[in-house]
């Protein structure tokens, strides 16, 4: 499947998201597949992942060095248009987790996050976005988990509300509270 047709198929659900997969699709026929690297400097493709525990009553949340915040673990594409396999490699990069489980193979929600400038490794990293899709994963918090010093200094499992809770960026939000929404109905 291309990038433009994975983003064509995902079905919005919500006003958020359809406005987001219009913003995807314009800057897909502006840039093409070039959106899948950081080379294209305004926008690129990033895939996260939204960690739950076996009793769906958690999910696991680092504490991102750039944006000195709690939030959920992912990364930039990086040329690799099967955001799933993104994903799941960030996951386990920026948590040490080994066993973790695929609950739905399809992302359960996409947005348009705004990334301001900062420095990353001695570099100037200017303003732009990132065009996310993000995937429903599963772990057990007995495993042990192991931060990633160049990307987080923490990592901790919290109850979902707290997870909205705990963030200090107002835009994530709805989305932390969305991606709860999908773990709640998963219990249904």
């Amino acid at each position: 499947m291309t990038l433009k047709e994975i983003i064509e198929n995902y079905n919005p659900i919500n006003e958020q998201e359809a406005t987001d997969k219009e913003f995807m699709l314009s800057m897909i026929n502006t840039y093409g597949d070039e959106t899948l690297n950081r080379s294209c400097l305004a926008c690129h493709f990033s895939a996260s992942c939204w960690i739950t525990n076996k009793a769906h009553d958690k999910v696991l949340m680092n504490w991102h060095n750039i944006y000195k915040n709690w939030g959920w673990l992912g990364g930039h594409n990086d040329g690799d248009a099967d955001f799933l396999r993104v994903a799941l490699k960030e996951a386990h990069e920026e948590s040490g987790l080994e066993n973790i489980k695929v609950l739905i193979d399809k992302p359960i929600s996409i947005e348009i996050l705004p990334v301001t400038y900062h420095m990353k490794k001695g570099h100037f990293v200017s303003s732009h976005v990132h065009m996310n899709l993000t995937y429903l994963f599963e772990a057990s918090e007995e495993e042990p988990l192991r931060i990633k010093p160049d990307e987080n200094s923490g990592l901790k499992w919290v109850l979902l509300d707290d997870a909205i809770k705990i963030t200090n960026e107002e835009g994530m939000k709805p989305i932390y509270q969305k991606l709860n929404d999908v773990i709640r109905q998963l219990k249904h």
